[in-house]
């Protein structure tokens, strides 16, 4: 029985997936640390949303709203001064917590507000909450959590799909056969960690049908492909056989008109000493290469795709199990980050959950 997605009533139809007016409600990467220096404050535009990011004389980072309260300059004109930002056009300051602390023509200065966002730093990265108040961590390899680690960043990459078709791919089981050439069938088994993240395992014996699995077989008979989500928006996928594992992260954010940028995070364990260090070197810059290996063919296909899930089979558990999780998430709208509330969407989960196990037998 073949099942169609366009066939389920429009009050269980997906609020989240594929939505290129929605995001899950979570951490955003913003910009790389290395790009905001003491005392620099950028534009940045996230999710449709128009931010100014500045690092304190305290070298933490502050993300607010774009434009000044008064009259509406962009506050990227401004400059930093200690911990606190002020405004180029009539010299309005803020503190870190965004409340106006001075303003030169007045004795004291009116209360007045200005939007902060929380944010953060990791593996290298700036990452910001696009709500109130965090209600999960930042995005972390499993394997590796509360521990340090060396980090290289990969390509920073531009999708002409929605970033969900970019997040599905490492759990489409199918295209690993028919993309990739690989002969063993992959299931994955699935493990919700939290509301926001999910994580898929499969292990598969290596076979020497090509010269690179030759080659990963040096290292193990069998390899370990886990791939954990996290708001729907980062995936770390971790390929490990009997000796290291590479961990790759790849962290997309949604544009206007359902496209999608992302930045390739590649993380390893860090080891001590000079040897430890030249060794996670060669350990990153491998990673990077087998990354490039299994995306090359992908990017032929997601720079073209328009994505459209209609005919989900047996092969799609998976993806179907991605899309079931990513619906219980929060959902916000893009520019605004409100919540998004329509008269056909109901904010608590349909009584009718869309299956793990559609299929057509």
């Amino acid at each position: 029985m073949n099942v169609n997605l366009q066939n389920v009533n429009s009050i269980h139809k997906p609020r989240i997936f594929n939505n290129p007016e929605r995001f899950v409600e979570g951490w955003y990467w913003v910009i790389p640390s290395k790009h905001l220096g003491v005392g620099k404050v950028k534009a940045v535009t996230i999710l449709g949303r128009e931010l100014a990011i500045y690092r304190g004389k305290d070298k933490r980072v502050v993300i607010v709203d774009a434009y000044c309260p008064h009259m509406g300059a962009h506050l990227a004109e401004g400059k930093v001064e200690g911990n606190e930002l002020r405004c180029f056009f009539h010299h309005w300051k803020f503190d870190a917590q965004g409340f106006c602390v001075d303003i030169p023509c007045l004795d004291e200065p009116i209360t007045v507000k200005l939007k902060t966002w929380p944010t953060a730093e990791k593996y290298g990265m700036i990452w910001v909450w696009t709500g109130e108040v965090p209600k999960q961590p930042l995005p972390f390899v499993l394997e590796l959590e509360n521990k340090e680690c060396d980090v290289a960043f990969g390509d920073y990459f531009l999708m002409n799909c929605h970033p969900n078709a970019v997040m599905i791919n490492p759990i489409d089981s199918q295209h690993f056969n028919t993309v990739h050439k690989l002969p063993s069938e992959i299931h994955f088994e699935k493990q919700e960690l939290n509301q926001n993240a999910i994580v898929f395992s499969n292990t598969t014996s290596i076979s020497r049908n090509s010269f690179f699995l030759r080659l990963i077989r040096r290292f193990g008979k069998n390899i370990t492909h886990n791939i954990c989500y996290w708001y729907g928006s980062t995936n770390i996928v971790t390929i490990g056989t009997d000796f290291r594992p590479v961990h790759i992260m790849f962290t997309v954010r949604l544009l206007e008109g359902g496209q999608s940028e992302g930045q390739v995070i590649l993380i390893s364990k860090k080891r001590q000493g000079i040897f430890g260090w030249l060794y996670n070197r060669v350990l990153l810059w491998l990673t990077k290469i087998v990354g490039k290996y299994f995306v090359q063919d992908d990017m032929k296909i997601v720079q073209t795709i328009n994505f459209d899930l209609k005919t989900p089979i047996k092969a799609d558990q998976s993806i179907m199990q991605f899309v079931n999780h990513l619906e219980r998430q929060k959902p916000l709208m893009l520019k605004s980050w409100q919540l998004a509330r329509s008269q056909n969407v109901e904010m608590k989960e349909p009584r009718e959950k869309w299956q793990d196990t559609k299929s057509n037998d």
